[in-house]
């Protein structure tokens, strides 16, 4: 008899207990336990939903490329990926498709047992985590494919979901959304304050997936449409709704409403570990300010930053998948791959301090000196982006890792630490990422670093507040209600508030656009932006037709000091002019955007990836369903145009 693959795959694996950091990744001996006996106590349902936690897209977890956890290929990240390219054809099989039925199955295998539970226990706990999980695989699979198969059910070899069509993507949400009720139930008592902020899945947790989710949804709708769902017969899933289902409208108030539950239940806050250094003993203090966004995304224990600080300090993370050095490692070589380096596009994007974008703020010093355009800008730019010849720890034993008693800025440490950008070869955008990255001295290699994958943290909720907000205000909101939200997270980055009277100079500066400007900054390179992008339907704008780009070698005609450089550790120029000929470099005023707000580069700058290469259509907003699924099961559709 044919099978599908996905349904033959991963009984449910039993152990990993988490009550502290360590137990939570201690794993338990259950071999002995069987299916029949394991069930009966809310200890035992608990192990279970343990394991569901660690079966989700992190650093080391089932990632088998970089563009989920870093959104390779985008507008604002200089690296391509074939996976959002609109010339690449449908794929055989797409591991990000059999893995999440896999774990799919764990988790109903996981609700079944509940649903037959008859002991005396209390079990909503672990089951309204299954249900979250349910809903994050099945989100999961409908911003990556659209409709899909709906696993709600450990299946068998007849089963609709072996044998069936796709559920349209209004179908998929449907399901999304009622797990997530169920969730929200069900984990009324185990909140961020009983759980000690551990890792475990949350109530809190599941209101602002939802939010995302109802945002997401409500935004599609809104943007695109139909315009992917094909037809259900020959191609695509069709757009068959529920009976009931919420309207554009019913979303975006369901996204404000749950965002603003979160907020004021007041359990979490902006991290701001490192706004200056308060421990004695620390070299140079002033080095390390205002940059808490940074140490935010490296944050392990005392070692990991200026301030001593460990995770129990970090009360910003809603939802996060824990690492630890001895237990779980992050093994992603983050620090040495450099997995967020930006492109000419984001540099211009962050704003100056003032608040308004570089083409238009007074505050803005040019492009002439390599460190001209670090100067009055937002905290999280330094936090992101190295600074051309300027001092930074390395990582690792034998690669310079931090020790803060030393000041590292002093001219003899010119040639360990001391960083300068390389325009050596074609194709090199002269900027070097910093997000993610490490500075530990303490670990024999960069694959060693166990910082906590974050997945939902306070700055979305505060975004999704005010996305969904002005989406329902036609464009209009509040200074009030831009002070709830977006505004806190300006202040964090020193970036003044955004309000009415501060764009209302600019004709081509919006609320609307500002607030997305936001999401791409704070939440560079955390896997969001190519579904920003989509949702809101301009992506075939923004993903194609203009080039990605890097530093000016020249600006109005006049050579920038990239062109004349050199490194003062090892004397050789930052340019190498023979590398770069006329096509390498940008010659006219160029769009990067659909939105008009957003600086456009200008002759001068290098090019990492020519204009003719970034293609992206309508069809790319959804990935094809691997054809050997297809062949197995012949109505499941392939997606438009694939």
């Amino acid at each position: 008899m044919k099978t599908n693959k996905f349904i033959l795959s991963v009984c449910i694996s039993l152990g990993l207990v988490f009550s502290s950091c360590s137990s939570f990744l201690d794993t338990e001996p259950m071999d002995s336990l069987t299916e029949v006996t394991y069930f009966k106590t809310l200890e035992q349902f608990q192990y279970a939903a343990n394991n569901l936690h660690q079966n989700v897209y992190a650093w080391n977890q089932g990632n088998t490329s970089y563009e989920i956890l870093f959104d390779f290929g985008t507008d604002i990240i200089a690296r391509t990926s074939p996976a959002v390219s609109g010339t690449n054809s449908a794929g055989t099989t797409d591991p990000y498709w059999s893995q999440t039925y896999n774990w799919l199955r764990t988790v109903n295998q996981l609700i079944e047992k509940g649903d037959n539970f008859t002991g005396a226990d209390n079990i909503s706990g672990p089951m309204g985590q299954a249900y979250f999980f349910r809903a994050w695989h099945h989100f999961f699979l409908l911003k990556r494919f659209g409709g899909v198969p709906i696993a709600n059910k450990v299946t068998t070899e007849d089963a609709d979901i072996v044998w069936g069509k796709r559920a349209s993507r209004y179908e998929v949400v449907a399901q999304i959304i009622s797990d997530l009720d169920t969730a929200i139930v069900k984990l009324s008592k185990t909140t961020v304050a009983t759980t000690g902020n551990d890792g475990h899945i949350t109530l809190e947790a599941a209101k602002a997936l939802k939010a995302r989710v109802c945002l997401f949804e409500g935004t599609w709708e809104k943007y695109v449409g139909t315009t992917t769902d094909g037809d259900g017969t020959t191609v695509g899933t069709g757009s068959v709704k529920p009976a009931v289902y919420p309207t554009v409208t019913g979303f975006l108030t369901m996204a404000k409403d749950l965002s603003k539950e979160v907020i004021d239940g007041a359990k979490f806050e902006l991290w701001k570990g490192v706004e200056t250094v308060t421990v004695s003993g620390v070299a140079n203090k002033p080095y390390y300010a205002n940059s808490s966004y940074f140490y935010l995304f490296n944050l392990e224990d005392g070692a990991s930053n200026p301030n001593g600080l460990g995770k129990a300090s970090n009360k910003e993370s809603i939802y996060r998948s824990v690492f630890d050095y001895t237990n779980r490692k992050g093994s992603m070589n983050l620090s040495h791959t450099k997995p967020a380096t930006p492109s000419r596009k984001l540099m211009d994007m962050f704003l100056c301090t003032d608040g308004l974008p570089v083409q238009y703020s007074p505050n803005f010093q040019g492009y002439a000196n390599m460190k001209d355009e670090f100067k009055n800008r937002d905290y999280r730019l330094a936090s992101c982006v190295k600074e051309p010849f300027k001092f930074y720890w390395g990582f690792g034993k034998t690669s310079n890792g931090a020790v803060y008693t030393v000041d590292l800025t002093t001219k003899a440490n010119t040639s360990t630490y001391f960083y300068s950008p390389a325009l050596r070869a074609s194709g090199q955008t002269g900027y070097e990422g910093r997000k993610f990255s490490t500075e530990r001295s303490d670990r024999s290699t960069d694959s060693d670093e166990s910082q906590d994958y974050m997945h939902i943290r306070l700055p979305e909720i505060y975004l999704i507040y005010a996305e969904a907000t002005c989406e329902l205000g036609n464009g209009s909101i509040s200074d009030a209600d831009l002070d709830y939200s977006i505004n806190k997270v300006r202040a964090r980055a020193g970036v003044a508030p955004l309000s009415m009277a501060l764009i209302a100079p600019y004709s081509d500066l919006t609320l609307l656009g500002e607030i997305r400007r936001e999401r791409a900054l704070e939440l560079f390179g955390e896997g969001q932006r190519i579904s920003d992008l989509c949702r809101w339907g301009i992506a075939e704008q923004d993903m194609a037709g203009a080039p990605i780009c890097g530093v000016y070698v020249s600006y109005n005609g006049i050579d920038t000091e990239y062109k004349t450089a050199v490194n003062p550790s090892d004397n050789k120029n930052v340019f190498n002019a023979s590398a770069f000929d006329a096509s390498s470099v940008t010659s006219a005023e160029t769009s990067v955007s659909s939105y008009a707000g957003i600086a456009k580069i200008k002759a001068g700058a290098v090019i990492s990836e020519k204009a003719e290469n970034r293609v992206f259509a309508r069809k790319n907003y959804l990935q094809p369903i691997p054809t050997d699924q297809i062949k197995l099961n012949p109505n499941l559709k392939q997606n438009p145009n694939w």
